[in-house]
Formats: structure tokens, sequence, C-alpha cells
């Protein structure tokens, strides 16, 4: 549905943060082939680039934002368990349009075979997890709670055996995770052998959502803004750097989750979020930041529907080049940008011009003063 903007003054700085996570996950998403540059693809398993940032630093603004969200509605007079009904129908609306993004084109066989989960899926558990916390919880137990999910993550992917494998085997089939996925899941996994939004590995991105609300929390404390930043930079550093101690014994890892992933994205996000504050916040400088703050409001929108065009693309058949099977956005991304620049920039040409695209349509909903909400 669609609402009117709230007339409640937003926390711009989180708005562009939001905007320029959602505006580089469309642009890593809508590559015009499979030519990718390694910054704009995920890296195969163990390891980390720019690409592997975008998920998890969703998740973790998921928590920033409820936490201004909730607080708003408190003040107002709205009780917990008023909140948590909505909670629960908008964990509902989120899971079930994930759902439906899975099972786009609507055919018997893929919906026999549908994908139980995905990232809308695990957004909307980290959303509702989160919302319990925040509500029903103290900062001590949210902190406490971060810290058991990490750790108890780790001791189980590390302790438990898996039939067949040795104990601590993080491989793709090896892993406890992958095993209770193929135990549950099978035949409703995005890989044959492990789903990278899996069931058990949802705990440790419920610790990145905790780790946002915390955040939120210090945001809205009584803290200088000077102070705030400072804290955030030393919060983000320390997180990065033990993130990446840590990888050295539970490797830095998307797929699984890992402990040493979340506390490496939790501090790159910091710092991201530290840099838009201080620049929006403290120094004035918003001229720059309009494009993302559009993309920011509308962030939901933008992401279901530019995942569910370019399925769309995949259903409208046309040849290759070389006259091999492919489709529309392999067409245009050869025949407009690969006759005079190589495979990968015109990959990298295609998906910036659907991201722009997609920018174009947000402004106009803007303009228009529409936001899609769930």
């Amino acid at each position: 549905m669609t609402e009117p903007k709230e007339s409640a003054p937003r926390l711009l700085s989180l708005d562009v943060f939001r905007g320029i996570t959602i505006a580089f996950m469309i642009l890593v998403n809508s590559p015009g082939s499979d030519a990718h540059y390694w910054a704009l693809d995920h890296a195969e398993w163990n390891g980390l680039t720019p690409t592997d940032l975008v998920f998890p630093f969703f998740v973790f603004i998921v928590g920033v934002s409820l936490t201004f969200s909730f607080r708003k509605r408190i003040e107002k007079g709205d009780s917990r368990s008023e909140l948590m009904g909505q909670v629960a129908r908008r964990t509902a609306m989120i899971f079930g349009l994930g759902l439906l993004l899975n099972a786009f084109p609507f055919t018997l066989e893929r919906l026999e075979g549908i994908r139980i989960l995905g990232v809308l899926q695990r957004i909307a558990m980290c959303y509702f997890f989160g919302s319990v916390f925040y509500l029903f919880s103290k900062i001590a137990t949210q902190i406490v709670a971060a810290l058991l999910l990490l750790v108890g993550y780790w001791w189980v992917m590390t302790h438990v055996p898996v039939p067949g494998f040795s104990l601590g085997d993080l491989t793709k089939e090896g892993n406890v995770a992958a095993y209770i996925d193929r135990f549950f899941l099978t035949g409703h996994m995005y890989r044959p052998v492990y789903d990278p939004e899996g069931l058990l590995s949802t705990f440790s991105a419920i610790a990145t959502v905790l780790l946002g609300i915390l955040t939120g929390n210090w945001l809205q404390s009584a803290w200088t803004k000077g102070q705030k930043v400072t804290g955030m930079l030393q919060a983000g550093l320390i997180f990065l750097l033990a993130g990446i101690k840590w990888g050295v014994f539970f490797p830095i890892n998307k797929a699984l989750w890992t402990s040493s992933y979340v506390l490496v994205t939790v501090g790159y996000a910091l710092l991201l979020l530290t840099a838009c504050y201080w620049l929006i916040e403290i120094k004035g400088f918003r001229s720059w930041s309009k494009p993302f703050e559009v993309f920011g409001v509308n962030a939901i929108g933008a992401y279901f529907l530019h995942v569910f065009f370019l399925k769309v693309q995949n259903l409208i058949h046309m040849p290759r080049m070389d006259g091999t099977p492919g489709n529309i956005r392999i067409y245009v991304s050869e025949h407009v940008f690969g006759t005079w620049t190589g495979a990968q920039n015109a990959s990298f040409f295609y998906a910036l011009s659907y991201t722009l695209l997609w920018l174009t349509i947000v402004w106009i909903l803007y303009r228009k003063r529409i936001f899609i909400k769930v």
C-alpha cells in the first residue's frame, strides 16, 4: 500500500545509508551477463568482496531503524502488545513477498520445488526477533544475546559432528548448517547441498540485527553528536579488527553468515554510517545525498520491484551475438554496450543503467510523496 510521508523528522543520514545499500544491491544484482568484476560478485566461499557487505548492511539497518520507529510509537501511547501484533503482520507480509519472488514465474515445477527461504524471508525473521528483543528486553540483555548467538553459533559449527564428515568441516557439503537445511528443506533450497539463507545461520543473522538495535539506541542517547560519532567509529574499528582476528579460526563466510562475518560486516556498516552521520548531521553536507535518500525511503519497494523485473527480463528470450539462447538482458548488454567495450564493462554498464532506471522510478514516487510500505 502507499502512505504519505510521516510528518515527524527522520534521521536523514540513516535514510542515506539505507539508500546507498539499496543502490549498490541493485547494481550487484543486475549484471548484463555472467562477466563480473570481482568486486561486483560474491566470494566463491570463504572471503569477502564489497558485494558481500550489502545484505548484512541491510539487516543491520533494520535493527537501527526499528528503534526509531518503535520509540516514536511508544511515545504516542501504543502498547507493546499492539506493536507486536503489527510486527507479526509485517513479518508475514515480508516473508510472503519473498515466497512470491521465489515462486515467480508460476509454473507447476517451480511451485513444487519452491525455495522456502531467501533474502526477504531472512529480513522478516531478523525483524521479528529483533523487535521482540527491543520491545521486551533491556540493553544489557540485548548485548548478552548477541554475544551468546555469535559464540553459540561458532561452537555448534565447529563442535557438532556431521555424519560422513570430519568435526568442524566448513565446506559447502560438510558443515552443520547445510546438513540441517538438507534434513528439513531438501528440494526447497537455493543450492542442492546448502542454502545461503538457511535455518541455522539465521541465528547469527539475528546477532547482526541486535547490533543494529544497539547502534540505534546509541544514536538516540543523550550523548552529543560528536560523542556519538566517536563511539560509532571506535566500535566499528573494534568489530572490524575482532572479526578479522576471529576469521583466522572461523572463516569469514557470507553463505554461512559466520560469527567473524557478522563482526567484520557490522564493523564496515558502522564506519559507513559514521561517515554519513558526520557529513550530514554534523557538517550539514547534504547536496550529494539526495539520490540515496530517495532510494532509502522506498527501500523495500525498490528491492522487490527490481528483482521482479529482473525475472521478467529472463523470460524474454532473445539470441546472443553468437547465436546461442539468451534473454533481453544479455541482448541489451551485448548489442548496446558490448559493441564498443569489453564483456565486463558491458555487463557493468547494463547494471548501472538498470540502477539508474530504478532511481528514476523511485524519484518519481518521491516527488509524488508515495512511499511503499509493508
